[in-house]
């Protein structure tokens, strides 16, 4: 009876802390770096923010060797961020890393028939191999690998894929909450996931062209474990360069706001349509709202 009495006890009391777990996790955001529990949010209003990395105030993170879109996609494909690339800032839905690369293409290849082993080639033959087309040299080439043995095969100018360069991906949209500590009474930037953007200057259809999205959070680690890389550069004084997740901490750059959480889910310009004028003066006037509400809670 006594041995029945207990188990009950300790029945209750796992689950009674089994709840109490999961309560505790559901008052934080698992995407933030320093989450802020729910019932220590005096005000929070979730916010877009486009950063055009070609303005002088951001060109610490567009260096020349240090681009910041260029990191992030060499961390993809040395695999450090191969897992963890979303297609949309729901942070949910994951793309491939196959997928990402096929989306940095800027001009596809001529097609051409895949070189093909057994197949017997002649002079001014074309093949692709490896994303690029090749013309053979010399008659009765079988077997001979394009790439591999130049003597054969010359790479055909402009018949290849051609990706886009560092300096065309330019831009870069911040998801952040913006949150209100009522112990600490400061107002928190709480960065939530990066967006990789190909301006439409520089693609050939004329349209934004959006890569993927990056967790801040799983960024954030892969700034910190390469600091001699993830360098934000300073212009004024370069014993002051920082890692760029210091200099997004310290809010080092300069962003345009496009997007304040609606109940339609619109954009700004969505919103105030008339014109681009009128569009870019409610972005403007949005910002400060936010800035006269974070000044109005230290009141309280």
């Amino acid at each position: 009876m006594r041995y029945l009495k207990g188990l009950v006890l300790f029945s209750l009391v796992l689950s009674v802390g089994t709840a109490f777990s999961q309560e505790a996790e559901t008052q934080y955001n698992p995407n933030s770096i320093d989450p802020i529990p729910k019932y220590e949010q005096l005000f929070k209003k979730r916010v877009w923010v486009n950063i055009d990395l070609k303005e002088k105030q951001n060109k610490g993170f567009f260096a020349v060797n240090s681009q910041l879109p260029q990191f992030i996609i060499d961390a993809v494909r040395s695999g450090e961020l191969a897992e963890t690339i979303y297609v949309n800032d729901s942070l949910t839905t994951k793309m491939s890393k196959e997928e990402f690369l096929e989306k940095l293409v800027a001009v596809e290849a001529i097609p051409v028939d895949p070189w093909d082993g057994d197949t017997e080639y002649y002079e001014g033959d074309e093949v692709s191999y490896g994303g690029r087309n090749y013309v053979s040299r010399y008659d009765e080439n079988l077997g001979i690998t394009p790439g591999t043995d130049d003597e054969y095969w010359e790479a055909k100018q402009g018949g290849g894929a051609e990706v886009y360069l560092p300096h065309q991906i330019s831009t870069l949209r911040l998801m952040e909450d913006r949150i209100f500590d009522r112990r600490r009474s400061r107002m928190y930037y709480d960065i939530q996931s990066v967006e990789i953007i190909i301006p439409g200057t520089e693609t050939v259809s004329g349209i934004d062209k959006e890569l993927a999205v990056f967790s801040y959070k799983d960024l954030e680690d892969v700034f910190r474990n390469h600091p001699e890389e993830a360098i934000w550069f300073n212009s004024q004084n370069s014993a002051e360069n920082k890692n760029f997740a210091d200099a997004f901490l310290l809010r080092l750059f300069h962003g345009n706001l496009v997007k304040v959480e609606n109940p339609d889910n619109l954009y700004i310009v969505d919103v105030y349509d008339k014109s681009r004028k009128e569009g870019v003066m409610a972005s403007e006037w949005l910002d400060v709202q936010l800035m006269e509400k974070e000044h109005n809670l230290w009141e309280f």
